[in-house]
């Protein structure tokens, strides 16, 4: 009987073939009993990731390395193209993207919708927008390259230091340790919601309380990193 997933692995990569014709969603689910069942065998593994047989695009990609890294312990560090299938390539881009995003931070890429929750242990750095209805958790700070709807926990283990940038900012809510802030029920005139729009913010904390204020130089210059 042919398998929907199969797995091939090297000490650096993982190969992930899919079948070309069942429907997305039921290949996620495919995926997630895949990793999970195998998850003993990956342990704590930094990796970089290929997928073969079938024609993803960058948000089925990302949501298929999310299911991956939601069933077993593997830190999904980059996708490669089947050019780049050598263990030798592998090897350079886990060691290249550990470098970026080891313990100062990461990248995700890719739109949050509403009901996906994205955690990290570390800084993270998001390039897309997170819808109203997502959530993002990190034990770090949070940059959202794009615009910021959903609901944001940053210093998750208790850090007051961290903070929340966004090319747009307009959360529901913003955590960041202990401090809350909700988003008010004022509804914004056409030319407020256009400046808002035009404006990047941080948020951070000051004598308890959080303020969200235009990044300016001096902003930045008052910021702990």
């Amino acid at each position: 009987m042919k398998q929907s997933v199969v797995i091939k692995s090297n000490k650096f990569g993982l190969i992930v073939i899919l079948d070309g014709e069942l429907p997305f969603a039921d290949l996620q689910k495919e995926v997630a009993e895949k990793f999970h069942t195998s998850a003993k065998f990956f342990k704590n593994a930094q990796m970089a990731v290929t997928f073969q047989g079938r024609s993803l695009s960058t948000e089925e990609e990302w949501a298929l390395v999310e299911t991956i890294t939601q069933n077993c312990e593997i830190e999904i560090m980059c996708i490669l193209n089947e050019d780049e299938l050598t263990e030798e390539a592998m090897r350079r881009a886990v060691e290249e993207h550990t470098h970026v995003g080891g313990q100062d931070g990461k990248f995700y890429k890719g739109t949050l919708r509403s009901g996906q929750v994205l955690e990290s242990e570390t800084s993270i750095i998001i390039l897309g927008d997170v819808n109203a209805g997502a959530k993002v958790v990190s034990k770090g700070n949070v940059v959202v390259l794009g615009t910021l709807k959903g609901t944001i926990y940053v210093g998750a283990a208790g850090n007051e230091d961290a903070f929340v940038a966004a090319l747009v900012m307009d959360p529901m809510q913003i955590r960041i340790a202990d401090v809350i802030a909700r988003k008010s029920d004022k509804q914004l005139s056409a030319r407020e919601r256009k400046k808002q729009e035009e404006t990047p913010k941080i948020a951070y904390v000051e004598d308890g309380n959080i303020y969200i204020e235009p990044i300016t130089k001096e902003v930045l210059g008052d910021i702990r990193i």
